[in-house]
């Protein structure tokens, strides 16, 4: 009889949390992007602030979302200190409202949305209608768990053990706090642990004091995940927020913490229902802390400041900088990080590139050096940007995430693979020329600088493609294919007759010049892969061939980098 209430109570636990992360997810997938852009857009002003982060919390369900999100702008310096803090007194008081949304007899409303909510994500067309299916569905799981908390506690309210058990658990109100801290803390949901007592308060497993500490221990637990993710940084001043957080939420436990029993006495005149006190204290005790702290947050962030001051290093290339853990969850974000990263690849490419050329050109042995520890650098943040990338399509993406996802995998891969041309190929060419102290003849230098000047335009070029999608762009990116083909051609020729006339430099720089040539053109062509998803996407690829005449396309090209949307695809069905 005891194993199975505790299994009826675990699996309600277990379901009213599955329920909580359904909600969250399909909002954050519906809305997730808009809402990140609102919450960036508000924080100019304290008060304004406030009243976003209630609003914004209210929606997505979980303080801890509010403040991960709300650590990349504060982490990379978007957003002051108070302002930031003041999100998060809004996003505490946000919490309560789906709380005291619960806290009313809403029995005949759980099957109503159940339904709705799988009628919607099996019949939807449109994917925003399939998220909100699903947020219909968490919802009405979380009203069902409920019940069956009730339902399971419900046969052991006579039991003496039991009774003993929950009595000597919370029968210390310190003890009891932390108890509820750590169930929020291990859960990553205030929301769920404060169901639980309100549960628990209705069955009488709890008096009305121990209600109250538990949910003392659910405001100071979800402070407590914000604050963990910012100790992955090196930089101190990343946890500033989340510490602020903290210390506001474990000011207000010290203060009411010995008030228990008047407050107790205090609600129960307004409100007798178990139920309803825990919900009601709940709100109280975040409208207050929030009106507190809103006039103090100046000084306050000051002092943090003080605190914990940012580190000033030395910028290693090596290191991402805008692949934002806390994002994960809404991939339209998560996706828009992986390509400023990426970018960021490009730059790094782009400086090897004009290095290269130098380097080769006046014989320089420190540029060689640079260069491939630049490639260094460019190889592990490829490995990132792929980790990354496979985080994101973990769960279920739209064609168009899908399509995005393996646009940034493959401008990665085809940059990584431009960094390996670069320091295995032309550094090594370059170190031939060093050391046998060769030189170029004038008409030599100049094809070759030329051929580089186009490389160099048509990857910034390609850089713009990515960003914009913009299919114009894209076709005259491979329409510059044939100009390559053909400059490449004329400065061969021109080298073929400067050996024919007995040129020197021409002479002993001859295998030199060619395979220079050849492996920048190998570097024009997965420059010139950027351009086949985009203009694949638009309907402007055939199997092998632009639609126009004006360019060729190569078969292996389009393959290496359009051929993994079906896999992607299959993933998902997966």
């Amino acid at each position: 009889m005891g194993i199975k209430i505790l299994l009826d109570l675990v699996g309600g636990v277990a379901l009213l949390l599955w329920g909580l992360h359904m909600v969250h997810s399909g909002i954050v997938r519906a809305f997730g992007a808009k809402i990140r852009r609102f919450l960036g857009s508000v924080l100019k002003n304290r008060f304004h602030a406030l009243m976003a982060g209630i609003g914004v919390t209210a929606v997505l369900q979980s303080s801890t979302a509010t403040a991960l999100m709300l650590s990349s702008f504060s982490a990379s310096g978007l957003v002051d200190l108070a302002p930031a803090l003041a999100v998060m007194l809004g996003a505490n008081v946000g919490t309560t409202l789906i709380v005291q949304l619960l806290s009313f007899d809403s029995s005949a409303i759980a099957p109503v949305l159940l339904v709705t909510g799988v009628v919607a994500f099996k019949r939807g067309s449109q994917t925003i209608v399939r998220d909100l299916g699903r947020v219909a569905i968490g919802l009405g799981l979380m009203l069902l768990s409920l019940h069956i908390l009730l339902d399971s506690l419900a046969p052991a309210e006579h039991a003496p053990v039991v009774r003993e058990l929950f009595s000597a658990m919370t029968g210390e109100p310190l003890l009891t706090l932390l108890i509820g801290a750590a169930l929020t803390w291990a859960a990553h949901s205030s929301v769920a642990t404060i169901l639980l007592t309100m549960s628990l308060a209705y069955s009488n497993f709890v008096t009305p004091a121990a209600a109250l500490a538990l949910v003392l221990g659910a405001n100071l637990g979800s402070a407590l995940n914000p604050l963990v993710e910012g100790l992955g940084s090196e930089n101190p001043a990343h946890r500033r927020m989340p510490l602020g957080n903290l210390l506001n939420r474990l000011v207000g436990c010290i203060i009411f913490l010995p008030l228990l029993t008047p407050v107790v006495g205090l609600l129960e005149r307004i409100e007798p229902n178990p139920v309803r006190l825990a919900a009601d204290f709940h709100t109280v005790f975040n409208v207050i802390m929030a009106l507190a702290f809103i006039f103090l947050l100046g000084p306050f962030a000051k002092m943090l400041e003080r605190l914990l001051p940012e580190i000033k290093t030395t910028a290693d290339p090596a290191i991402p900088i805008y692949l934002d853990e806390g994002v994960i969850e809404t991939p339209p974000v998560a996706l828009a990080c992986a390509a400023r990263e990426t970018m960021r690849v490009g730059d790094l490419i782009d400086s090897m590139l004009e290095q290269t050329m130098t380097a080769i050109l006046t014989n320089d042995r420190k540029l060689v050096a640079e260069v491939c520890q630049k490639d260094n650098a460019v190889d592990r943040l490829h490995e990132a940007i792929k980790l990354y990338v496979i985080k994101i399509t973990h769960d279920s993406l739209d064609e168009t995430e899908g399509r995005r996802a393996m646009e940034v995998l493959s401008l990665a891969i085809n940059l990584e693979h431009i960094g390996d041309i670069i320091d295995k190929n032309l550094m090594e060419l370059a170190s031939k020329k060093i050391k046998r102290q060769l030189r170029f003849s004038a008409e030599g230098a100049a094809e070759l600088q030329e051929f580089h000047r186009i490389v160099r335009d048509n990857l910034k070029l390609a850089m713009t493609i990515f960003l914009s999608g913009d299919v114009k762009s894209a076709r005259q990116l491979l329409d510059e294919k044939s100009r390559i083909r053909e400059l490449e051609f004329s400065a061969s020729e021109n080298h073929i007759a400067r050996l024919k006339e007995g040129r020197i430099e021409s002479i002993e720089t001859s295998s030199l010049h060619l395979d220079i040539l050849r492996d920048l053109k190998r570097i024009h062509s997965h420059i010139c892969a950027t351009a086949y998803p985009v203009l694949e996407a638009a309907g402007e690829l055939n199997k092998t061939r632009l639609k126009s005449p004006s360019a060729p396309i190569e078969e292996d090209e389009r393959t290496s980098l359009g051929g993994g949307n079906s896999a992607l695809r299959e993933e998902r069905r997966a």
